[in-house]
């Protein structure tokens, strides 16, 4: 939750793809262009406890998708998807937050009518005492 509201919230991606940041993808008709968006992708949570503190590690990905043919538009967004969660002071409703770093991104063309696709790969890690 907090990271759609990191997202929805953050001005650069505004100007680059407005609200257009979605859980799952908007439906999109046949023969007509794929708009540009964002979709909150899978999420793994594992145990990362310590002797004397309970915590866990989120990795999570972030979608970037558009129709448009170059990679250029796309990676812009990433960039900014990047610069809106990488060290974030997201407010949590349980824990606390203790890193929100990027891991990986892989670039890809989508099927029709999407026509480009950047999968982000970040871990935050959770301090739950």
């Amino acid at each position: 939750a907090r990271v759609y509201q990191r997202l929805m919230g953050d001005p650069d991606l505004a100007v680059l793809i407005g609200s257009a940041v979605y859980d799952a993808p908007p439906p999109i008709l046949p023969d007509t262009l794929s708009p540009d968006f964002i979709t909150l992708g899978a999420e793994t949570v594992r145990p990362f406890d310590t002797k004397t503190r309970a915590g866990s590690l989120h990795e999570f990905a972030v979608n970037v998708h558009s129709g448009r043919d170059g990679f250029d538009f796309v990676k812009r967004v990433a960039a900014a998807v990047c610069a809106a969660l990488i060290d974030a002071p997201l407010m949590l409703d349980a824990g606390r937050l203790v890193a929100l770093r990027f891991l990986r991104a892989s670039a890809e063309r989508g099927p029709a009518p999407e026509k480009r696709r950047i999968t982000l790969r970040f871990r935050a890690v959770v301090d739950q005492d």
